[in-house]
């Protein structure tokens, strides 16, 4: 039976923007996978790749993020259709940036690296023999308890063990040995600080075999801190000063989350146990899966990177993030599992290690070296080879793709520029070859007459009052001298407040509030239209402006968004509970998946909200009669069905605090001209949508299609792209 692709993305808040190389990183591994040496990307995940019927990829040209939010209700196909979106950080040539506009796309002008053939990429199999790792584990690929070390293995590499003198009073996990290839990985990782006991826990963090995290916890060491280690660690003694989790607690925990198959990965994992103080039977140690020769180990920073295409420990940041490493482990692991050690040897870890050196090297020389020296030996150097043209990836293996719009192919594989064909005809192309090619890139475009950088500023000024408006609420009549203090703190109980001032030019006074976020102005108006405060019952209700007729319908449209889809938005939250708190007080919610604690981008301070995402529709439901009425530390929570989780919300942070505040009745004046364009603009979208909805019913299931609205770029401003992506499956709709 043929396997069902599937993506899974957290894109939510500060996570769901998205930079060209990213994008590209998704593209490359979904077109070319593991096979040829493509990674995982870094912030999504596509699982059963090699059973990808084909990636399509649809570009929007000369539009942005926001002419899909300012035709939300026109690109009705799109929004109930791509679960998955994310902000794209714009290109000044976005052609350039994902295929290399103008490149000669023949396999013989491929750029030595990333698109070589196969005998040039990896490494020749008369060489694989004397491989460390084809040594160990020879070549064909088996399950998981072939990788678990033994107990002779375990006693070689002191990890603790049942009976051993040095493990007295050490804790078992109580799991058994009778693991077998379908036994759940979980990826164990701990920071430790050096005390006058030795090395103590000071953090554990354990991940599921999806990545997810189940435990993130500070703990306080039992004997004196000598050595923070904060530098690796990154804990100081500031935090760990709340903390009264002990190591016994965190053994308990890790003993009831453990299943008794499970098997523990993590990168020198005798380290963590050692200080865990546990035992634990079923072990696979990332150090010692990729072996060397002589008893040397890589490190998990240059594993992650080179396997994984995933930079961590990153020297901006201070410490380790044992959740980050944690994860990483495991992924490495999952990888060995999943292509064998052939695979993995073809790698050939031990030449990148040292190219990666010599690197390092020549930077160093490069930084030490006098102003004014070395400047003819400058001259003389190569030129840096640019980024390969990805289309050049395809044409190596002898994937010929489809191109079609602004840039085709010719027969010759150059790639040239074709302005003259229309958005219908492209479509009837495309619904020709899209199912006799692996890889297309379907570009339609809106026509040059709407580059202009008046009508992108025009739109951007509509977009934005239009959701300064929603974000905006006037409650009222109060009495003369009502207490403002009341009224903030019940209305702050359904969101981050912006600001909060009183109208004066009415009889009694009115109070307006504008919002953070669209479900706290959405919640004010449901909760507390006809309520008592301050000692007035009072009417809530948004601004009446013609831009808001439509203010309703937007609102339902974006409740049942797919995007916004098991997703709930919490409020009333104290500013004092810490994510982890959080986390354990909601842990008891049935498929809880992810939690998102909005913060302002400018302090990083978190804002009394937070969004819960979960596994299944009706686990959402659940949750949200659960919580309304919940009282956590002394606070009643408000919830209710998330309208803007995922990078909406960002983008409307951003909008609010930027400064171009005009006054409105010379905003009006200057729009006027660009209404009948803006009616023009509605239709095109419109009928883009159903193109896009028609090309979408003719994909094969388990086909990756990616939706792009590039944004703009230039000396007339920027403004952000959008992406949508999903796997088609049975039903028509992105698999998730």
């Amino acid at each position: 039976q043929e396997k069902s692709c599937r993506l899974s993305a957290a894109l939510l808040g500060e996570d769901s923007e998205i930079s060209q190389d990213q994008l590209y990183e998704l593209l490359k591994y979904a077109a070319l996978g593991k096979c040829h040496n493509a990674a995982q990307p870094s912030w999504c995940r596509i699982y059963h790749q090699s059973h990808l019927a084909g990636v399509v990829v649809v570009v929007l040209h000369e539009m942005s993020q926001l002419h899909f939010y300012r035709f939300y209700l026109q690109f009705k196909h799109l929004r109930k259709v791509f679960r998955h979106r994310f902000t794209l950080t714009p290109s000044t040539n976005f052609p350039v940036s994902l295929y290399g506009e103008g490149t000669n796309l023949k396999p013989q002008n491929t750029p030595e690296g990333l698109t070589s053939t196969s005998s040039e990429c990896v490494t020749k199999s008369s060489d694989l023999q004397c491989d460390p790792i084809i040594q160990r584990y020879g070549e064909k690929k088996q399950g998981l308890t072939s990788y678990t070390l033994t107990l002779e293995e375990q006693k070689r590499n002191d990890y603790p063990i049942e009976g051993s003198p040095g493990c007295k009073g050490y804790i078992s996990t109580e799991c058994d040995q009778q693991r077998t290839d379908s036994s759940p990985l979980f990826g164990l990782d701990c920071e430790m600080c050096l005390t006058a006991k030795g090395n103590e826990v000071t953090r554990v963090s354990l991940v599921d075999a999806r990545g997810q995290c189940l435990l993130n916890e500070l703990v306080k060491p039992e004997s004196t801190v000598m050595n923070y280690r904060t530098r690796f660690s990154g804990i100081t003694k500031k935090m760990l000063l709340p903390v009264k989790t002990r190591l016994s607690d965190i053994q308990t925990r890790l003993k009831k989350m453990l299943p008794h198959d499970a098997v523990l990965v993590g990168h020198s994992l005798n380290s963590d146990l050692q200080a865990l103080e546990m035992i634990h039977p079923s072990v696979i140690d990332t150090s010692l899966l990729f072996a060397r020769s002589e008893g040397r180990r890589f490190k998990l920073k240059f594993l992650a990177k080179a396997v994984l295409g995933k930079e961590i420990q990153c020297e901006q940041k201070l410490g380790h993030d044992p959740t980050e490493d944690a994860r990483a482990a495991l992924e490495l692991a999952q990888f060995f599992i999943e292509q064998g050690p052939t695979k993995v040897a073809e790698l050939n870890l031990e030449m990148l290690l040292t190219a990666e050196k010599l690197a390092e090297v020549s930077q160093n020389k490069v930084a030490l070296q006098p102003q004014g020296c070395g400047f003819q030996e400058q001259l003389n150097e190569p030129p840096p080879l640019s980024k390969p043209c990805f289309l050049d990836c395809l044409q190596a293996t002898g994937r010929k793709p489809l191109l079609l719009g602004r840039q085709e192919l010719d027969s010759s594989g150059l790639c040239q520029s074709n302005l003259s064909t229309s958005n219908k005809q492209i479509l009837q192309r495309a619904l020709e070859g899209v199912p006799l090619s692996k890889f297309s890139i379907i570009q339609f475009s809106l026509g040059p007459e709407y580059l202009a950088s008046q009508l992108h500023a025009g739109l951007y000024e509509k977009v934005r009052s239009k959701l300064t408006d929603m974000l905006t609420i006037y409650a009222g009549p109060f009495e003369e001298n009502f207490c403002m203090k009341t009224v903030k703190k019940e209305f702050g109980r359904c969101g981050p407040i912006q600001s909060l001032t009183v109208v004066t030019e009415t009889f009694q006074p009115y109070v307006c509030i504008q919002y953070e976020v669209l479900e706290a102005a959405q919640l004010a108006v449901e909760s507390l239209n006809g309520a008592e405060v301050a000692g007035s019952c009072i009417k809530v209700q948004r601004p009446v402006t013609a831009t808001m007729l439509d203010c309703n319908v937007l609102i339902k449209e974006l409740e049942l968004d797919v995007e916004n889809d098991g997703v709930i938005y919490v409020a009333g939250l104290k500013k004092s509970l810490t994510e982890t708190d959080l986390q354990g007080e909601f842990s008891q919610l049935k498929d809880l998946e992810t939690m998102f604690l909005p913060k302002d981008l400018q302090s990083g301070k978190h804002r009394n909200c937070c969004f819960l995402k979960f596994q299944k529709s009706q686990s959402a439901v659940d949750a949200l009669e659960a919580i309304n009425g919940w009282t956590m530390k002394g606070s009643e929570l408000r919830s209710r069905n998330a309208l803007a989780s995922g990078h909406l919300w960002r983008w409307i942070w951003q909008m609010n605090h930027s400064n171009g505040k005009q006054g409105k009745h010379i905003f009006y004046e200057k729009m006027e001209q660009l209404s009948d364009s803006e009616q023009d603009l509605r239709k095109k979208a419109k009928k883009l949508d159903r193109h896009i909805k028609k090309l979408y019913r003719s994909l094969q299931n388990n086909t990756l299609c990616v939706v792009l609205f590039p944004g703009v770029n230039s000396t007339h401003g920027s403004q952000s792209g959008l992406g949508l992506m999903g796997i088609k499956d049975d039903e028509g709709r992105s698999a998730c």
